[in-house]
């Protein structure tokens, strides 16, 4: 199958934030003359990747609409069970997100994704997907069609929810030459984040999302996780695992994963050929006094580009914001079981 356009689009809308530094951001001073904070304050604001909601105008998101109902349609007139088994995982993988996406878009701006509604229901159990004649949610997805049928439990990773605390959103589409691989990335970030395992005296705080998940891969009082979490451990978290004796699944951020929290703040002129590679934003004012039309960013997203900026500052001191990818040639793909 060809994941082409979806990687066009993620690597469009899709902000890298690199790998969590497992610490408290620090805060951003508000403006000059008031003493109100905008944008996010979640101590996990930058962890995850982050889309850019506030840059989709109405006209970017209907391709989305779009090129879901065209999944949709693929997976109905073709037999997915004949399928590869990492290209039947990658369709199902990459349905679910787009439709979070498309939904997130088409109510923007919403400050929690689990506050937007279909015809009365919660987005996550809405079932507004249709494949084969089957209406289905994006819970559905998880629940009844990959955990019942992929042993794997790195699967948790690959599904994108549309707010802080989910796992990350990666800038690629899965396939089936990839999706063994970006599960492992998208599982090792997520561990090893503050988002998904934390902990706070002798608790190991660990996300919601294992709760869902637990029925179908971790079995018992939580020793089939902790065992699952000591294979993505990295140095930070791995003797966390050792020195808890309980396990609590309650960390969780309902926030929108933009860049702004849907906050707007007070307009005002921004300095001629202003400049973060972004296209201008709807209701920013133009300054009259260019002679050039600038590239005008509001005051807000330069904030939490500046929170980014000192995040990968320390990233690359450290010598981990760089990625290579390698997918060698004429190999086949590890599958996922």
């Amino acid at each position: 199958m060809d994941w082409s356009f979806l990687d066009e689009a993620l690597g469009y809308f899709v902000l890298y934030m690199g790998p969590s530094l497992r610490e408290i951001p620090f805060r951003t001073e508000p403006p000059v003359g008031t003493r109100v904070r905008y944008g996010h304050d979640s101590r996990y604001r930058l962890e995850g990747n982050r889309v850019v909601f506030e840059l989709l105008s109405e006209e970017e998101i209907a391709p989305l609409t779009e090129y879901r109902k065209d999944l949709e349609r693929i997976g109905s007139e073709i037999d997915l069970a004949s399928l590869p088994r990492n290209e039947q995982l990658a369709f199902w993988l990459n349905l679910h997100n787009v439709a979070i996406i498309e939904q997130i878009g088409l109510a923007y701006p919403v400050r929690q994704p689990r506050d937007i509604l279909i015809d009365g229901v919660p987005l996550d159990e809405a079932r507004f997907i249709s494949v084969s004649g089957v209406a289905m949610s994006p819970h559905d997805i998880r629940t009844k069609i990959v955990y019942p049928n992929w042993s794997d439990p790195r699967v948790i990773y690959g599904f994108f929810r549309g707010d802080i605390g989910s796992p990350t959103l990666q800038e690629l589409a899965f396939t089936g030459a990839n999706v063994d691989f970006l599960l492992d990335l998208s599982a090792s970030e997520f561990v090893n984040s503050l988002r998904g395992v934390e902990r706070r005296g002798d608790a190991l705080k660990i996300s919601r999302i294992y709760e869902e998940a637990r029925g179908f891969y971790f079995p018992g009082e939580f020793e089939g996780l902790k065992s699952h979490l000591r294979k993505l451990a990295g140095d930070e978290v791995a003797p966390i695992l050792d020195r808890t004796s309980r396990i609590d699944a309650d960390i969780y951020e309902y926030d929108i994963t933009d860049l702004s929290n849907v906050d707007i703040m007070p307009a005002r002129l921004e300095p001629c050929g202003l400049s973060f590679g972004l296209p201008p934003i709807p209701g920013t004012i133009l300054n009259p006094e260019c002679t050039h039309r600038p590239i005008h960013v509001p005051l807000l997203l330069q904030y939490y580009a500046e929170e980014r900026a000192r995040k990968v500052s320390k990233l690359i001191r450290t010598d981990r914001y760089g990625r290579v990818y390698v997918f060698p040639e004429g190999e086949e793909p590890t599958e996922v079981e």
